[in-house]
């Protein structure tokens, strides 16, 4: 799977004191040469990163191929990260724009796929009606006013740490998160009703 996608586990490949260093301490050790520490900044940070990946792209394929995309860009331009942001937040930049340009490669889609996570062992329709009805409705949105509202409301970043994260104005943030908000608004309430119509 390569360096993204499989964990060490030599015993010459330790964990130990790359969990104490922090997200720049990682970063600036990855850029010295030391082979794991951006590793190990990846999967601290992937869940995350994947499902921001996820909630912007149109399906998790697209999804996976943005966050790899993302990752060997953040490898290889480590050296040129100004520390005018968090290391976090960087990283969250570069799969936002990973996934627009793909999202702007790929203009047409033919179909979507249903996320097939294994779900708790009680009856999960009613989450799963919920997830899919918000799905919907995010992916009905623009891109701009999608990344915006998913930074904001579902990543919890404020409108300056978006706005720097998008490379835009927070004005323009704010007006890109009122207008999907009053879209996802209309849009929910239609498909909820068509949902329990149906």
């Amino acid at each position: 799977m390569g360096i993204f996608g499989a964990h060490r586990d030599g015993p010459d490949q330790p964990l130990g004191d790359a969990e104490l260093r922090s997200d720049a301490e990682l970063l600036a050790a990855h850029v010295r040469g030391d082979r794991y520490a951006f590793e190990e900044l990846f999967h601290r940070h992937h869940r995350q990163l994947y499902r921001l990946a996820k909630l912007t792209s149109r399906n998790p394929d697209d999804a996976a191929d943005a966050l790899q995309d993302a990752m060997l860009a953040a490898h290889r331009s480590a050296h040129r990260f100004r520390h005018d942001s968090t290391v976090s937040s960087w990283l969250y930049r570069i799969v936002v724009n990973a996934c627009l340009d793909r999202l702007r490669r790929n203009r047409v889609h033919s179909c979507e796929e249903l996320d097939e996570q294994a779900g708790p062992t009680a009856d999960p329709t009613g989450r799963l009606v919920t997830a899919l009805v918000v799905e919907r409705a995010l992916l009905g949105l623009p891109v701009e006013q999608r990344a915006a509202v998913v930074a904001v409301d579902m990543q919890g970043y404020t409108v300056a740490e978006t706005a720097l994260i998008l490379g835009v104005a927070e004005g323009t943030v704010k007006s890109r998160c009122s207008r999907a908000r009053a879209k996802l608004a209309g849009a929910l309430d239609g498909l909820a009703a068509g949902a329990t119509a149906g």
